[in-house]
C-alpha cells in the first residue's frame, strides 16, 4: 500500500508510470513529483536495481515526498529541489522521463522538453500525462476549461506539443487524447523517444553552430569521388537554403560535442502531390565510418520523417558506393531504377541508382509542411 499522504497529494491527470512501460533496472525521472506517488509507483516497477528521481520546486512537497518514501520503505528513490525548466541532473543520466499533469503548467515548455531530452540517455523514453487542446482555444473557452479542471490555462494544442518535441530532437512522437474535459480540452498521453546511438554518442537537431563541422564532413565525402556529382561543398548559406529547416540531424561525441556525421532533407517538388516526398543526404566523418553512426542517423531521420508526415524518402547513389547502398538497404530502402550515364564526373559518365523508402505508417497525406 502507498502511504495515505502520498495519495492525497496526487493531483495528476493520468498514469505516466504505465504510459512509460517501465522496466526493471531503469533510472527514471519524474518532473514535478509533488507528494511522490508516481516516484513510489515507479520505484516498484524498476525494482532494487533501478533508481527514481523526483524533481519539485516546493520545499514543502519535497518534505512530504521524503516522509512518504521513508514510510513506504523505498530505498531506491531520491527527491531533488529544482525546477522542471532546469533539472539538477547531468546529461544522459536517466532512461525514462515521466510527469503527471505538470508540464502544461510551465511558462517555458520548450525549456522543459529540452531538459527532458538533455537528461535522457540515447534511446531513452519520454512518457507523460498532460492536458492539451485539440485546437486553438479562444479566451472564453480557455477560461471555461480552467474553471472546470484548474490546469488548462497554459495548455498547448496537440500540434504545438508535437512541434516542440520535434524541435528539441525527439522522434516517434505520439499524442493520444483520453478524457474529454469539454471545449476541446483533453487529458492526453504524450510519448516520444530520444534517438538511439552507440555509447558516448548522441543524435540531436543540426544547429547553425555546427556549420563548419558539417561542411568539413561534407567536403571529406565529396573528396572520395563516390558520394556525389558535386566536387565542392557549398557555403552554409547555400547548404541551408537548399534543405528543409526541419529534418536535419547530427551525430555528436557526447563529451566533446564534435560532429561525427549528419543527415538532412530537401524538398523534391513544390507541387502539393509531392508534399510528403523528400530527398536526403547523409555523410559520416571518415574516421567514424563502419561504426554504426550512419545507421543510427538514418534510423532517427526516418522516424522524424514519419512524424512529419513524409511517406517517401529517396536519394541517388553511385553503384560503386557499395557501403552506402548496403546501409540504405539495411534500413528499408530499395533500388527502384538506374539512371544511366546521367552525369559526367571527373571526365567519366556515371550511372546513379535511385533508391527510395516508402513509409508503412504514413501514406496519402500527413502533417508535412
Amino acid at each position: 500500500m502507498l502511504p495515505e499522504g502520498t495519495v492525497r497529494a496526487s493531483l495528476g491527470c493520468g498514469n505516466p508510470v504505465a504510459v512509460a512501460e517501465l522496466r526493471a533496472g531503469e533510472t527514471v525521472l519524474d518532473l514535478g513529483s509533488g507528494g511522490g506517488i508516481d516516484v513510489l509507483l515507479s520505484a516498484r516497477r524498476v525494482g532494487p536495481e533501478g533508481r527514481v528521481y523526483g524533481v519539485d520546486a516546493s520545499p514543502d512537497m519535497l518534505d512530504l515526498a521524503r516522509r512518504n518514501a521513508e514510510q513506504a520503505g523505498a530505498a531506491n528513490v531520491e527527491f531533488l529541489h529544482g525546477t522542471i525548466e532546469r533539472v539538477p541532473l547531468p546529461d544522459r543520466s536517466v532512461d525514462v522521463v515521466i510527469s503527471n499533469c505538470v508540464i502544461n503548467l510551465s511558462g517555458d515548455k520548450a525549456a522543459v522538453l529540452a531538459e527532458a531530452f538533455r537528461v535522457l540517455r540515447p534511446g531513452g523514453r519520454f512518457g507523460v500525462s498532460d492536458v492539451v487542446a485539440a485546437h486553438v482555444l479562444d479566451e472564453q473557452a480557455r477560461e471555461r476549461a480552467e474553471q472546470r479542471i484548474g490546469c488548462a490555462a497554459g495548455s498547448l494544442t496537440v500540434q504545438e506539443y508535437r512541434d516542440l518535441l520535434a524541435a528539441v530532437g525527439f522522434v516517434e512522437i505520439a499524442i493520444t487524447l483520453s478524457a474529454d474535459h469539454g471545449d476541446g480540452v483533453h487529458s492526453a498521453i504524450v510519448q516520444a523517444v530520444k534517438p538511439a546511438i552507440g555509447p558516448g554518442l548522441e543524435i540531436r537537431p543540426m544547429h547553425e553552430s555546427d556549420a563548419a563541422e558539417v561542411l568539413a564532413i561534407y567536403q571529406a565525402g565529396l573528396d572520395t569521388g563516390q558520394a556525389s556529382f558535386e566536387t565542392t561543398a557549398p557555403s552554409w548559406e547555400g547548404f541551408t537554403a537548399s534543405r528543409l529547416p526541419q529534418l536535419r540531424y547530427v551525430a555528436t561525441d557526447g563529451d566533446s560535442g564534435e560532429v561525427l556525421g549528419w543527415v538532412a532533407a530537401s524538398r523534391v517538388s513544390d507541387r502539393p502531390v509531392y508534399a510528403g516526398v523528400v530527398e536526403h543526404s547523409i555523410y559520416v566523418h571518415p574516421g567514424c565510418q563502419a561504426q554504426g553512426v550512419g545507421r543510427a542517423l538514418l534510423e532517427a531521420f526516418i522516424a522524424a520523417s514519419e512524424d512529419a508526415g513524409v511517406w517517401t524518402i529517396q536519394s541517388g547513389i553511385f553503384g560503386e558506393n557499395a557501403a552506402s547502398l548496403a546501409l540504405h538497404q539495411a534500413v528499408g530502402f530499395r533500388v527502384v531504377g538506374t539512371r544511366e550515364r546521367i552525369g559526367c564526373h571527373h571526365g567519366v559518365w556515371r550511372d546513379v541508382l535511385l533508391v527510395e523508402r516508402r513509409s508503412s505508417v504514413v501514406g496519402g497525406g500527413g502533417r508535412f509542411r
